[in-house]
């Protein structure tokens, strides 16, 4: 079975090499120096804190295994393939609620790198599928869990 692939912007890219690199060259240290103290305190099996290291050394190790599997299979979305006229990722996109009239911008991004508090949503999600592919001023209708929101497409940007 073939892996997914991640779609990430540059700067996507670069946070999850720094995560990665932060992990592997510091957490692990951290964690390592936490396991050796802990079982410097004599019975590893009534210690809490050996417990804990050792929980968060084997979430360390599964983070690094997910993050080096995701920049193993990365395309990378640069700016010059981000296309003005139609929503795609990478697209800073901005859209008005036709109901209350509120305007927002949303940048489409991959699903490993969406952060909706910074209003980056992933092209996965129920905005991102349906804006996709769809032109300045086009008038689009989400599901989402709250019910059906009507999105004008304002602009479309890098």
């Amino acid at each position: 079975m073939s892996e997914k692939e991640v779609l990430l912007t540059p700067d996507g890219l670069k946070r999850l090499e720094e995560e990665l690199e932060n992990l592997k060259s510091v957490k692990r240290r951290e964690v390592a120096e936490r396991i050796k103290v802990a079982i410097g305190y004599g019975d590893i099996s009534e210690n809490s804190e050996y417990e804990d290291a050792k929980n968060e050394q084997a979430f360390i190790e599964g983070r690094i295994i997910t993050l080096e599997k995701m920049l193993r299979n990365a395309r990378i979305i640069n700016n010059d393939e981000i296309d003005l006229d139609t929503v795609s990722i990478g697209s800073t996109v901005v859209v008005e609620d036709l109901e209350f009239g509120d305007v927002v911008e949303y940048t489409i991004v991959g699903t490993a790198e969406s952060d909706p508090l910074q209003n980056k949503i992933s092209n996965e999600s129920p905005v991102g599928k349906t804006i996709i592919g769809k032109k300045k001023g086009t008038t689009v209708e989400v599901n989402v869990p709250a019910g059906i929101i009507q999105y004008k497409i304002v602009d479309i940007k890098k």
